[in-house]
């Protein structure tokens, strides 16, 4: 008799809590082989490619591409063939796939995110409860998504980090997903053909009215809400949708730490009228920063808490925000302590270059000491930047501009950068605040 067996998602990487189905690589009735791909899924960090825990045929599957799968629930089920090898339970896999489940007992299909409920099942009855090493929920519920509509083309940001590797237009790709979404099939169908080549010319389309939902308002309810004008499976503006991937994982990080941190934020401007042509903004923000760091060492250290203990760090990492259409990134700039100008700037291209193709090892998305918030870039004086636990300290850079300033004589146009530090002030003075402030501000007045 065959044995069946249910497939839990596995914890894709440092505790996530849930992930995005991209891709299936089978359908239902399929058969696969231990460790062929599976399925595609977005995390907060990563595409990951989930490789089968088992051969034999496949039973059901939880969702489809856009759906939300928390993180120990039901992936899929498989009927187990006897002839094709098999692993043993929670060899070199670091979690287990659970007991026999029989055979009529169907996975529930997807629920939409707007009305997700908790499995009606007792928690005694339900299956492979146990994917990940340590204590976890039990849920069997999933989170409809959709993929978001940006510049007028609807898809997934997997799919548009594939886009980009691929060097594919996605305003030029043909469509075949659901409601319109360009699917990573449509991206590599795209790539292989060359039909949508960035920088090609646009092909003719053919003119046809189109209504303009999305500069529509919606009609507000008598509650003033909201109320739904198309179908739940359609993103319009005005209506509620699921966070999910990076962004989904900004706003549980950034909740944490208002939740932990007591913040207090000092501001000043750094004087660089006698910077010499040629000094790159980034490479001395992070000398600065650097040299603060190795001034004041209570700022480049992490805090716990809950232990109320403090490491203090003799190497300088820092975490370089990015900011991208999916969300914020903060990629670690390992040893900036001992690089030169060149060093850094090539190191932080190296992080912007992952970001954007979504290439970046989670590895490389922690364990900085401090980090460096350059919104500058884009515009603002001052900030509030949130230091994210464990960190004791982030430097947030403004936009630089000429003020007047007082000289022997008279007064001069001095270019300045403002400069903000926050720190949880349960881990740091105010007085070693300032300090390092003070050190970021002489080492950012030298010529070069």
């Amino acid at each position: 008799m065959s044995e069946n067996k249910n497939f839990h998602l596995p914890d894709l990487g440092e505790g996530l809590p849930d992930a995005t189905i991209v891709e299936w690589f089978v359908k239902e009735g399929d058969v696969i082989k231990l460790d062929e791909p599976l399925v595609s899924m977005e995390t907060a960090k990563a595409v990951v490619e989930v490789p089968s825990p088992f051969s034999g045929t496949v039973l059901k599957l939880a969702g489809g591409a856009g759906d939300i799968i928390p993180t120990g629930s039901v992936l899929a089920q498989f009927q187990l063939d006897p002839n094709l090898p098999q692993r043993a339970d929670g060899q070199d896999t670091g979690h287990s796939h659970g007991h026999a489940a029989p055979a009529a007992a169907p996975t529930p299909p997807p629920i939409p995110a707007a009305a997700a409920v908790e499995d009606a099942k007792p928690a005694a009855e339900r299956d492979d409860a146990g994917t990940v090493v340590g204590a976890m929920q039990s849920s069997n519920a999933v989170h409809a998504e959709q993929a978001l509509a940006v510049g007028g083309v609807k898809a997934v940001p997997a799919v548009r980090a594939t886009a980009r590797k691929l060097g594919v237009d996605l305003s030029r790709v043909r469509a075949t997903g659901a409601d319109g979404a360009v699917t990573m099939a449509d991206v590599k169908q795209a790539a292989a053909d060359g039909s949508a080549k960035v920088g090609a010319a646009p092909a003719p389309v053919a003119a046809a009215p189109v209504a303009r939902q999305s500069e529509a308002r919606a009609p507000l309810s008598a509650a003033g809400k909201p109320m739904r004008t198309q179908p739940p499976g359609v993103v319009a503006k005005g209506q509620p949708e699921q966070l999910k991937g990076v962004r989904r994982n900004m706003a549980r990080v950034m909740a944490d730490a208002h939740s932990k941190v007591v913040p207090t934020t000092l501001n000043d401007d750094a004087d660089i009228h006698a910077w010499v042509p040629g000094n790159d903004v980034t490479a001395r923000l992070v000398r600065a920063i650097v040299v603060g760091c190795q001034k004041v060492p209570a700022l480049n250290a992490w805090f716990d808490g809950d232990a109320l203990t403090r490491t203090l760090h003799a190497h300088v990492d820092v975490g370089i925000a990015v900011d991208t259409d999916d969300g914020l990134f903060v990629p670690a700039l390992r040893n900036a302590d001992v690089l030169d100008a060149r060093g850094i700037r090539e190191g932080v291209n190296r992080l912007r270059e992952q970001v954007e193709s979504r290439a970046i090892a989670a590895s490389e998305l922690s364990g900085y000491t401090i980090s460096l918030s350059n919104f500058g870039m884009f515009a603002g004086r001052y900030a509030t930047p949130v230091v994210v636990p464990p960190c004791v300290a982030i430097v947030g850079a403004g936009r630089a501009r000429h003020q007047m300033t007082p000289v022997m004589g008279g007064v001069e146009a001095h270019k300045v950068i403002p400069l903000s530090v926050t720190f949880d002030h349960r881990a740091a003075t105010g007085g070693e605040a300032a300090r390092f402030l003070r050190a970021m501000l002489d080492d950012l007045a030298l010529a070069s």
